[in-house]
């Protein structure tokens, strides 16, 4: 009997892990002991993030783009090389080198295996420009990188992360009018991404980087957005991850993203851990009561961490300059499918999630928070069969 047992067992396994491969883990980090810059209330619900043995740790955290990029999609189109230059000033003075060493500190706080992020942003420009006169030539110099930034502020911290998927998303050059002589325009462009960076303790396969066939178009333009998962094994444990940032400014197209996002996602046997800024609010919202129609479960709703009931994430001022924290509502969630039932309740194990990035003390030595989002980080222990 004991050997059909483990036959079973080890089948069962297969079944559920078959796109997961066990690899040799190539680094180790250990758990984050409770730092002495928080809250004694805060020290105490982080003493247990420790107890949770054969759990993982996951994170959310849309990094902010540095600018009030909606202003180009909603001006006149003969104003945009006006308002660019205005809007490539509050790039500069959100300062993404300074950013970067806060956001690196948040994840130092809790070490999660798995990161999803949201609007890293490479820009480039092309001095003189030619996009006020017509012309197609993309714009190659590159003026900021987001990713190499945040990498080095992680490392700088001793934190070795890898990135593990990236897909391309929006891509869009603009003219800036600087006056110069004897061609007043430069051309700025902006590609945006969403980003999974990966622990070097987890085994990652299984890749997919996709962008939604639903979109929003404005002028010229198309405003892509998209998703990447993957299978990640933490500790012998195999789930898949996927991280995704849902249109913001039109419920319908949020709504059909989501539509494709879950028909992807049909026929996942393995637990679904999803992470992302999904731009519906943690409430009525169609969006979001459509997922957890779909059997999501938002981790916060399970949340064990007694303090900061609220868990709200958004949103600060455009220039990241604000003294009063203004975050009123949740949008960058961390949603849970099991498959796995009891009493009807869908089994996710015990939750501990924190947000980061919404207090004063989170800002950095110049006064900017680290992005116009906080962010969320969680520990879940979701049952799981171990890998064989």
């Amino acid at each position: 009997m004991m050997i059909k047992f483990l036959i079973s067992m080890f089948l069962g396994t297969m079944l559920i892990f078959g796109a997961c491969e066990k690899e040799t883990p190539t680094g180790t980090m250990s758990d984050p002991p409770a730092p002495d810059w928080i809250p004694a209330s805060e020290a105490e619900g982080f003493a247990k993030w420790g107890r949770f043995r054969g759990s993982v740790r996951v994170m959310t955290r849309n990094v902010y783009v540095g600018t009030d990029l909606d202003t180009i999609f909603k001006v006149d189109p003969s104003m945009i090389p006006q308002v660019t230059p205005w809007l490539f000033q509050m790039l500069l003075s959100t300062d993404f080198t300074e950013r970067a060493q806060a956001l690196a500190k948040e994840v130092a706080l809790g070490r999660p295996h798995l990161i999803g992020l949201q609007e890293i942003s490479l820009f480039r420009i092309q001095s003189p420009g030619d996009a006020a006169f017509g012309g197609t030539v993309p714009a190659e110099t590159v003026f900021l990188d987001f990713l190499p930034i945040f990498m080095d502020a992680l490392q700088q911290r001793g934190l070795n992360y890898r990135v593990a998927g990236k897909v391309e998303n929006l891509d869009v050059e603009v003219p800036m009018y600087t006056g110069a002589n004897p061609i007043p325009f430069d051309d700025i462009r902006l590609t945006d991404y969403d980003v999974v960076l990966a622990r070097y303790d987890v085994d990652i396969d299984n890749v997919v980087e996709q962008n939604y066939q639903t979109f929003l178009p404005v002028l010229h333009f198309e405003i892509l957005r998209g998703f990447v998962a993957m299978d990640a094994t933490v500790a012998g444990k195999c789930y898949r991850f996927v991280n995704t940032h849902l249109e913001s400014e039109i419920q319908a197209v949020r709504y059909g993203q989501a539509l494709e996002l879950v028909a992807y996602l049909q026929s996942e046997t393995k637990p679904i851990i999803l992470v992302g800024d999904l731009n519906t609010r943690a409430s009525g919202e169609p969006t979001y009561q459509y997922l957890i129609s779909e059997g999501f479960v938002d981790a916060w709703d399970r949340n064990l961490v007694p303090f900061n009931r609220d868990g709200y994430t958004a949103i600060h001022d455009p220039d990241l300059r604000n003294t009063v924290v203004k975050l009123d509502h949740r949008i960058d969630l961390i949603m849970v499918k099991s498959h796995k039932f009891r009493g009807g309740r869908q089994l996710i194990g015990p939750v501990l999630a924190f947000v980061v990035g919404d207090e004063l003390r989170d800002r950095t030595p110049s006064g900017l928070w680290p992005s116009d989002h906080a962010g969320v980080i969680a520990r879940l222990k979701i049952p799981v069969m171990p890998l064989p």
